[in-house]
C-alpha cells in the first residue's frame, strides 16, 4: 500500500497549487489529481450539496487505489470532512484548514487575522475555530470573496479586471481592519496574490500572506511517516489528472497554479454513491 498513489481533489484547478507543494516536499510519491471542472464553485453552494459532491470525489480517487485523500479545497473542508472521515475510513483524510490556520497563527505575531475566502468557507467558520484552537485571544476577521475563484479559473490573475474586483472586495474591508496576516482562504487565490498584494499596498497595508498549501504538504508528509504509508522508493509512476469537463481548458489554464500544463488529463463522470 505504500507505493500507492496519494489522492487529491478539488471543485476545480485550485487544488494544483496543493499539488504543487506535495510534489516539492513528497518527491518519492504519486498523485492521482481529480477537478471536478463541471460542477465549480463549491463555495456558493450548499454545504449538503458540497458534502455530496466530495463524498463522488473521494469515492473516485479511492476507485484509483489511493492510500489516503487530501481534500485540496477550503470549501470542502470548512463543512465536509467529518463526513469524509467517516466515509472513507480507515482511509487517512487531510484537508487544509488546520495547517492554513497552524501557519496563520505562527506568522500573525499575535495580530489581527484576517481570512478571505468562498462563502461556504467564511460562513461554516472552520478558519475562526481553527485559529482559535491554537490561540484563543487572536482577532479574525473574515471576508467573502466569491468572484475570486472564477477569475482564477479564468485565468484573469492580474489587469484591470481582477484589481477592480479586488477594489470592491477588499477597499471597505481595509479601512475598517489592519490585520497582520491575510489568509488566502481558498486554494485558489495563491495565484492572485501578487496582485492581491499591489492592491492591499496600495490600500496602505502590508499584511503577510499565508496559504495552506505547503502546510498542508507538511502534514502529509508526517502522516506518512506515521502510519508508514511513504512510498519505499523513488516511484517511476506518472501523475493522473482526472477532470468532470473540459480536459484541453483544464490542461491550459492548470499551468497557472501547477507551474506546467497538467499532461494527458483524462475526462471521468462522478457516479453517486
Amino acid at each position: 500500500m505504500s507505493d500507492a498513489p496519494i489522492g487529491i481533489f478539488d471543485s476545480g484547478m485550485g487544488g494544483l497549487t496543493v499539488l504543487s507543494a506535495l510534489m516539492a516536499k513528497l518527491t518519492s510519491e504519486s498523485f492521482v489529481y481529480l477537478g471536478d471542472t463541471a460542477r465549480l464553485p463549491y463555495g456558493t453552494k450548499s454545504a449538503d450539496t458540497v458534502t455530496r459532491y466530495a463524498v463522488q470525489a473521494s469515492r473516485a480517487l479511492v476507485r484509483r487505489k489511493v492510500k489516503l485523500v487530501v481534500v485540496a479545497c477550503n470549501t470542502v473542508s470548512a463543512v465536509a470532512l467529518p463526513a469524509l472521515a467517516q466515509v472513507l475510513a480507515p482511509m487517512p483524510v487531510v484537508g487544509v484548514i488546520d495547517p492554513g490556520a497552524q501557519a496563520a497563527v505562527a506568522a500573525a505575531g499575535g495580530g489581527m487575522i484576517a481570512v478571505i475566502g468562498t462563502e461556504g468557507t467564511v460562513n461554516g467558520g472552520a478558519y475562526l475555530r481553527a485559529i482559535h484552537a491554537r490561540a484563543p485571544d487572536i482577532e479574525v476577521v473574515q471576508l467573502a470573496c466569491p468572484l475570486f475563484v472564477p477569475l482564477a479559473e479564468e485565468g484573469l490573475i492580474d489587469g484591470d479586471i481582477a484589481e477592480q474586483v479586488a477594489r470592491h472586495y477588499l477597499t471597505p474591508f481595509f479601512v475598517r481592519a489592519r490585520p497582520a496576516v491575510l489568509v488566502l482562504g481558498c486554494t485558489h487565490y495563491p495565484v492572485l496574490a501578487p496582485m492581491l498584494e499591489t492592491v492591499v499596498a496600495r490600500l496602505g497595508h502590508s499584511p503577510v500572506l499565508v496559504d495552506s498549501a505547503a502546510t498542508t504538504a507538511d502534514a502529509v508528509a508526517r502522516l506518512l511517516a506515521e502510519r508508514h504509508l511513504a512510498c519505499r522508493a523513488p516511484s517511476p509512476a506518472a501523475n493522473v489528472f482526472l477532470a468532470t469537463d473540459s480536459a484541453e481548458r483544464f490542461a491550459r489554464v492548470g499551468k497557472l497554479f501547477l507551474g506546467f500544463p497538467p499532461p494527458n488529463v483524462e475526462l471521468v463522470e462522478l457516479q453517486e454513491g
